[in-house]
């Protein structure tokens, strides 16, 4: 018996299960949690007063971190782009700041670069449980989709099959005649 190379060891593959579901699990709380801390229209116009009137960096960050966790693509994208301004700038708080987009992308559904900005956070600060959560969380919203266009494409090549089969047994049946 000569393994393939595709050949996985039991242990490997129940570990990988666990892991999947692992991923899924950390998702599910982290959307929970997120769905708990979608911020006030009246916070936002607060912040964005405090921010327009004292345009501090801290004030900023407070600003554009509140509004990487709205529900708008519009402000997710504006978040996105004041966060990353900020770490250009050197603030001071620059994980914080690339948590901020890495939630910003999560949301708006950036699975791949939200990954990415994860990745980078873990590279310099390994023990980051909110950067760590977020990377599974991105690689499970990916692979989801992922999945999902799997099936589409699935399921449209055998709509085409049985189209043409339809086609074909209606020639036939036209051309006996």
């Amino acid at each position: 018996f000569f393994p393939s190379r595709s050949f996985v060891p039991t242990t490997q593959l129940n570990n990988m299960g666990i892991t999947k579901q692992s991923q899924k699990i950390t998702r599910e709380d982290l959307d929970e949690k997120l769905s708990l801390s979608i911020p006030s229209r009246e916070l936002l116009e607060e912040l964005a007063v405090k921010c327009a009137e004292d345009p501090t960096p801290d004030k900023t960050f407070q600003y554009a971190f509140c509004l990487s966790k709205s529900r708008q693509e519009s402000e997710l994208r504006y978040a996105v782009t004041i966060l990353d301004s900020l770490v250009k700038e050197g603030y001071e708080h620059q994980i914080d700041c690339m948590i901020g987009s890495a939630t910003a992308l999560y949301l708006l559904g950036e699975f791949e670069e939200g990954q990415r900005r994860c990745e980078a956070i873990l590279r310099s600060k390994p023990d980051s449980r909110a950067a760590a959560e977020l990377h599974l969380a991105c690689i499970d919203g990916k692979e989801e989709r992922e999945q999902r266009r799997a099936k589409k494409a699935a399921a449209g090549t055998v709509a085409v099959a049985a189209l043409g089969a339809a086609v074909a047994i209606g020639g036939m049946l036209m051309s006996k005649r």
